[in-house]
């Protein structure tokens, strides 16, 4: 479980988009749950070693529309496309798990501030690239 005791409570209806996107404080709650749930596939900050789905391409389209408006809406549809990933997990054809399944171990708290951490990493990286 990912302590997330530190951060506003959100309560049991889910909230969309992340209500945690920016703020430092559940970022910094992200990386550690991250580091220890999602990091051994996903690569350590968020860098795929190629093991699992490179996270830090999540929201790419989505910071590339000119319109503020469409930003919100693709993100708040990467919102719900990790939500459900992540609370459902992934299975192939024949029912093998190659996402595990964490909607008995994460609360909502959670999910958004490894989200948040993941769109941080994701802005960081965007920032390097050159115009």
């Amino acid at each position: 479980p990912v302590d997330t005791s530190s951060l506003k409570p959100l309560g049991t209806e889910w909230i969309e988009p992340n209500p945690y996107r920016g703020d430092e404080k559940a970022v910094a709650v992200g990386a550690v749950g991250y580091m220890h749930n999602c990091a051994g596939c996903h690569g350590l900050n968020a860098v795929s070693g190629g093991v699992a789905p490179d996270l830090l391409k999540l929201d790419n389209d989505c910071l590339d529309m000119a319109s503020k408006v469409q930003q919100a809406s693709c993100r708040k549809d990467t919102d719900d496309y990790f939500k459900n990933i992540t609370l459902k997990g992934r299975k192939t054809g024949d029912g093998r798990f190659t996402m595990p399944a964490y909607g008995t171990v994460f609360t909502q708290e959670a999910v958004w501030a490894i989200k948040a951490y993941i769109d941080s990493r994701i802005i960081e990286e965007t920032a390097k690239k050159p115009k």
